[in-house]
């Protein structure tokens, strides 16, 4: 297991999606950081790919991964961990999510933390971070780090608000 500190280099994406006469198309954003409190931005990554597979439900990580894949071999800099906007496990122990799925395609394997601002009906509060102010957790979940571990570093990212900065970072890179 890796120790979660401030000396490690991380690696959150984030995919928007659009369509463009009758395909839908990702704009997949990526930034490299360290620091946990606060966060020094190293990089910023984007992409896009065309002709995205239209979204089955319970099958999202069909649609997200490739997008996902295709950024990350852009970056040729060392990075420790991957932050995801979304689940690494649906249930939080086995039910494969995004995370898990995208791990498994790592050739290079490296922990990820998911980060889902929704709810998923099989996960429960034990998953949840409360940040800032807000009446609405965070859901996190990991592989290759401890989840109190992800859960304690999400709730000390940098930021007031329930969704960390470095997360509207990326976020808004992707919707450039």
């Amino acid at each position: 297991m890796i120790n979660l500190t401030n000396q490690l280099t991380y690696l959150i994406l984030d995919v928007h999606y659009q369509e463009e006469n009758g395909k839908i198309i990702a704009h997949v954003a990526g930034v490299r950081f360290q620091g946990i409190e606060q966060n020094q931005i190293l990089a910023e990554y984007q992409t896009t790919v065309s002709d995205v597979a239209p979204y089955e439900s319970g099958q999202f990580y069909k649609r997200e991964m490739p997008c996902l894949l295709a950024l990350i071999e852009q970056v040729s800099q060392p990075y420790d961990v991957i932050i995801i906007d979304g689940y690494v496990w649906l249930d939080g122990v086995q039910k494969a999510g995004l995370g898990k799925y995208l791990y498994d395609h790592l050739n290079d394997k490296k922990p990820i933390i998911g980060i889902a601002k929704n709810q998923f009906c099989d996960i429960s509060d034990e998953y949840a971070v409360w940040r800032g102010r807000s009446k609405h957790p965070l859901y996190v979940t990991s592989i290759g780090i401890d989840t109190l571990q992800a859960k304690d570093m999400v709730s000390k990212l940098a930021g007031e608000h329930r969704i960390p900065t470095i997360v509207t970072h990326v976020d808004r890179l992707g919707r450039k």
